[in-house]
């Protein structure tokens, strides 16, 4: 059973720092894009457009990748804000799994990505695949083609998983939002009435 996460009476409330905050929104912008271009070129033809969004796309995985693992690092180092006391309990648990999800997915998501593109390349024998600017991302060597093609499948199962979490992420922002609850001034730009938040360390 997992522990009731820390809720503090707080005179102000405390934010996430800066950093967190940065992190949060870049990879929210980074996100979205990832998820236009994934399918607007997985329902085109084959062909050089079709090619250059799937370079973006996998451009766009690798920063994913790689922001994920700033942004674990900085979360195990920089403790998120205490939960506000007039948070339920039940809320406090599903926003610190689903934020858990969150942090498995931006991980998984690009490793099965590149797995899958791993798989399609070996039979060409190449170990290494272009991302924007030619720069090369290389590839995990042994994975078979009909391995690639089962983890692309895992890998866009992942996506409407990551989607759904997505989904429910918005809407309990908005609803505190909505219901001006103190639980939204934890992430700026949102601010919860008549509140002056501050940074956490």
């Amino acid at each position: 059973m997992a522990s009731v996460p820390e809720a503090t009476p707080q005179e102000r409330l405390l934010r996430y720092n800066n950093g967190a905050v940065l992190l949060h929104w870049l990879m929210a912008l980074i996100i979205v894009a990832q998820v236009v271009v994934g399918f607007t070129f997985s329902g085109m033809d084959r062909g050089p457009a079709r090619g250059d969004l799937f370079t973006m796309h996998k451009t766009l995985g690798a920063t994913i990748l790689l922001l994920a693992f700033v942004r674990l690092a900085w979360r195990l180092a920089h403790p998120p804000p205490p939960f506000p006391v007039e948070l339920p309990r039940w809320e406090r648990l599903a926003s610190v799994w689903t934020h858990r999800a969150f942090y498995v997915l931006l991980i998984a998501l690009p490793l099965t990505g590149l797995m899958a593109v791993s798989g399609g390349a070996s039979a060409e024998g190449k170990s290494v695949t272009p991302m924007l600017g030619g720069i090369p991302l290389p590839l995990i060597p042994g994975i078979s083609e009909e391995a690639g093609e089962r983890l692309g499948g895992v890998h866009e199962l992942l996506v409407f998983v990551t989607l759904a979490l997505l989904v429910l992420h918005v809407a309990a922002a908005f609803k505190h939002q909505i219901a001006r609850h103190r639980a939204t001034g934890r992430m700026p730009p949102f601010q919860a009435a008549g509140e002056h938040p501050v940074a956490s360390p």
